[in-house]
């Protein structure tokens, strides 16, 4: 006997051996239904102002704890969360919410609105709140296009959080070189920080490990390792001519600081994603290879 061998295609028709012809017949299948994403909660009855009983702190946020959580560590404002949470205006608009999504939020709470980093720092492990978050601690009252204008409420449940490394403050003289620098004929101008021990000064051949982290000149911090809790190791060949430079006037253990011109950075027309014009930067020599 002959094997026949059938294709299969998945989702579209079943075969069916038909018990009083011996055809085989093609059925339809039915597709199953897709569930419906779980829809946010509707606004608690007190959205529009927080009760008698809630708590307040002193910049005027206020709270009230729906379920309370466990252990006493509390996040810093520079870690990571993992959280549910709903928000809504105080009409009771729902703004946004990640119980639709079926998965938890992780947020770092130096990129969310200011009430609700505060109260979240306030909470421990598997607490649940509900806040209610003053206009100056939201977005404002005219924010920008998208953003929701005036207070707004939170229910806000702290599944976890992770510690990271606060970044490095930024330099009271990012602005403007100071006086006391020191300037090489490409333009490079520098300040030693701290002294190593060290002898040995890298060459533009060499590998070097090093900490840093830059800002620019208007103190926005655009990276660090400091902050990643990871050394970084480059070829001083292939980096901006300001870190070739730099670096070898250093000795293992220097911290020094840059101001780099944006003709030894990326220009003042760079890339997508890198730093424009005149670069300051905060560097430690940790070892060269």
């Amino acid at each position: 006997m002959r094997c026949v061998r059938w294709p299969f295609i998945l989702g579209a028709v079943l075969f069916l051996h038909a018990a009083t012809s011996g055809r085989l017949v093609a059925q339809p299948i039915e597709p199953l239904p897709r569930a419906a994403p779980p829809a946010a909660p509707a606004a608690p009855p007190d959205v529009a102002a927080p009760p008698a009983d809630a708590k307040k702190t002193a910049s005027g946020l206020a709270f009230r704890t729906l379920i309370k959580g466990t252990g006493s560590d509390h996040p810093g404002p520079h870690d990571r969360v993992t959280i549910e949470y709903t928000g809504w205006t105080a009409g009771g608009k729902t703004v946004d919410s990640s119980i639709p999504t079926g998965e938890p939020a992780r947020r770092r709470l130096d990129a969310v609105i200011k009430g609700l980093s505060e109260g979240l720092q306030l909470m421990v492990k598997g607490e649940k709140r509900r806040l209610w978050i003053p206009s100056d601690l939201a977005n404002g009252d005219n924010p920008r296009p998208g953003a929701p204008a005036g207070p707004l409420v939170f229910d806000v449940t702290l599944l976890s959080f992770a510690k990271v490394i606060p970044p490095p403050p930024t330099p009271p003289d990012v602005g403007e070189v100071p006086a006391d620098a020191k300037k090489t004929i490409s333009g490079l101008a520098y300040k030693i920080l701290t002294h190593g021990t060290g002898k040995t000064h890298p060459t533009s051949e060499d590998t070097v490990v090093v900490h840093y982290s830059g800002w620019t000149t208007s103190g926005d911090m655009f990276d660090s390792s400091v902050v990643r809790g990871q050394p970084a190791t480059f070829p001083l060949d292939g980096v901006i001519k300001g870190w070739t430079e730099g670096l070898q006037l250093m000795v293992v253990g220097d911290k020094a600081r840059f101001w780099i011109p944006a003709r030894l950075a990326y220009g003042d027309h760079p890339r997508p994603g890198e730093p424009a014009g005149t670069l300051v930067f905060d560097v430690e020599l940790l070892a060269i290879k």
